[in-house]
């Protein structure tokens, strides 16, 4: 009788995605709060991709974002992984620290009260 070894099957890798941890994702939930309180926003989706988390903001849900708030992990050590990106594809800030890139949409809370 023979006997044959099994051939080992090498484990593929899982691939890895990109995600917000929870102090991220609570600095932009802060931020969503007070603009669904504002009437400037009205719905929000999260995407974990490979290379990057995009948290997509809409003003209705069958729309396009808003906004895009996005984590580059590869980008940390150059420009910041960190990025505001508009309607248009345009970046609106990027940076290193979360809660300065998200001044520039904090700016649309401020009104002149009359």
């Amino acid at each position: 009788m023979t006997i044959q070894t099994p051939t080992p099957i090498p484990p593929r890798p899982m691939p890895e995605q990109v995600a917000f941890d929870r102090r991220e994702l609570g600095v932009i939930l802060g931020l969503y709060g007070r603009m669904v309180a504002a009437g400037e926003w009205r719905d929000y989706g999260i995407s974990h991709l490979r290379d990057a988390a995009v948290f997509s903001v809409f003003r209705r849900t069958a729309e396009h974002p808003l906004y895009r708030i996005e984590k580059h992990p590869k980008l940390r050590l150059k420009q910041g992984q960190y990025a505001v990106v508009g309607m248009d594809g345009q970046i609106l800030k990027r940076g290193h620290d979360l809660k300065t890139v998200l001044r520039v949409l904090e700016r649309k809370l401020i009104r002149a009260v009359e």
